[in-house]
């Protein structure tokens, strides 16, 4: 492995059934499934976590787009830009690696927020990893590109 930290992360989310909100967590645990405990758990294995740069948030404040953390859907938020990374990059994050499944396409949900907020992070809301190696993530764990 690099031992040169390409990033960290800022902060974790999970999402429950039968609420809207993303709730913070501080340390979440991953598995082949997923995070455990998200509604998205065991659905579908390239679908069920999200990973988002503070970038994406970045640009929708350049253009007059104010979000909380967690707005775009996101399960893990870094500092970080991975978007251009090839499908199968792996990264590891804390004790856990995952590798790049897919591009994260648009939701309407998020025009809700701002109308032209679809459009603008078109490619760039964020990016589905699947995990490889199962294990837990805590808030200010590092990233290494493997």
């Amino acid at each position: 492995m690099n031992n040169k930290s390409i990033g960290e992360v800022l902060e974790l989310f999970i999402s429950v059934k039968g609420d809207s909100r993303r709730i913070s967590k501080t340390v979440v645990e991953l598995d082949q499934e997923g995070i455990v405990g998200d509604k998205f758990y065991a659905k579908d294995r390239e679908r069920s976590v999200l990973l988002t740069t503070i970038e994406s948030y970045s640009m929708a404040l350049a253009n007059k787009i104010h979000m909380t953390y967690g707005s775009l859907g996101e399960n893990i938020l870094i500092d970080y830009n991975p978007y251009a990374l090839p499908i199968g990059t792996k990264i590891q994050i804390g004790e856990v690696i995952v590798e790049i499944a897919k591009n994260c396409t648009i939701c309407n949900h998020l025009s809700s927020i701002d109308k032209s907020l679809p459009k603008l992070l078109k490619d760039d809301r964020g990016i589905f990893v699947k995990v490889v190696e199962a294990g837990f993530i805590e808030k200010g764990d590092k990233l290494y590109l493997l």
